[in-house]
């Protein structure tokens, strides 16, 4: 039987290392294909999808729509903030509607951060800095606000910085669904069995570091960012749970919703339907 190589892209974060620590350590294998992973920041992985770099990558919900004609969205591998999710914080106290026209620092154009604070506030000046920098940029005073994505939601209060929004919260409140982030996506072009493979592959290892818990989370803390083992057991429990597994109906819903809204602010250029594949 022929072994197919695939690259699988994600980010060294912890909450990814834990998906995928069944595929790395090879817990979970395949007689179809063979994974070869690369590491890389999302920003930069929402990038070389547009090129269709990868075969199987992980990509900002927001960056879906540019890359539409390219892939699949997986069902397995979505990080969900439920009632959580990316926090705009400051230097002093602020209101929501204070942020009107501000300079805001923020993790990506492409990220689905930026999409949901545009949705929020679409009146502020966006200053693009690394996701590791923001809060640096905030105290230096180079901008306002900054939007914390990653670890920094859980740590941003011991630097000083006051919370004006927690905009999965916020999402949750006003649409009573959860917030979908990011996602992992298949390339249109691999023949149907390997498409099938993939996802098989994919929800196995997520539900592996789920029953594996604690060996999950050994790995996946050598990508914590110097986190404590409690913080960065906190940080994947966020991201990695039962819709991790499998979006189910829910989260095609609201990541449409999330990019029918990105389309109608002007946001995204073109109105597209998420496909997601099992």
């Amino acid at each position: 039987m022929e072994v197919t190589d695939i690259v699988c892209a994600h980010s060294p974060d912890s909450d990814d290392a834990y998906m995928f620590y069944g595929l790395a350590t090879k817990k979970i294998r395949s007689k179809l294909l063979n994974l070869k992973h690369v590491l890389s920041d999302i920003q930069t992985l929402n990038q070389k999808a547009m090129a269709g770099e990868y075969e199987l990558t992980a990509i900002s919900y927001h960056a879906y729509p540019y890359v539409a004609d390219k892939y699949f969205v997986m069902a397995s591998g979505s990080s969900i903030g439920d009632g959580y999710g990316p926090i705009l914080v400051s230097n002093h106290p602020m209101t929501p509607e204070e942020l009107k026209g501000k300079r805001i620092a923020i993790p990506g154009r492409m990220t689905t951060a930026f999409l949901t604070l545009s949705i929020f506030q679409p009146d502020f000046i966006p200053v693009e800095v690394p996701f590791d920098k923001i809060l640096d940029v905030v105290k230096d005073g180079a901008a306002d606000a900054g939007l914390v994505i990653h670890e920094a939601q859980l740590t941003y209060a011991r630097g000083g910085f006051h919370q004006i929004v927690d905009l999965g919260k916020w999402w949750k409140k006003t649409y009573d669904m959860p917030l979908p982030l990011g996602c992992n996506v298949l390339r249109r072009d691999l023949a149907p069995e390997l498409l099938t493979e993939s996802c098989r592959l994919m929800r196995e290892s997520i539900q592996y570091a789920l029953d594996n818990h604690e060996e999950a989370l050994a790995y996946a803390m050598q990508f914590a960012r110097d986190m404590e083992n409690e913080l960065a057991a906190k940080f994947v429990g966020m991201y990695v749970n039962h819709y991790t597994v499998d979006a189910g109906e829910v989260i095609p819903k609201a990541a449409q919703l999330l990019l029918d809204m990105g389309h109608d602010i002007g946001l995204i250029p073109k109105r597209v339907q998420l496909e997601f594949i099992r």
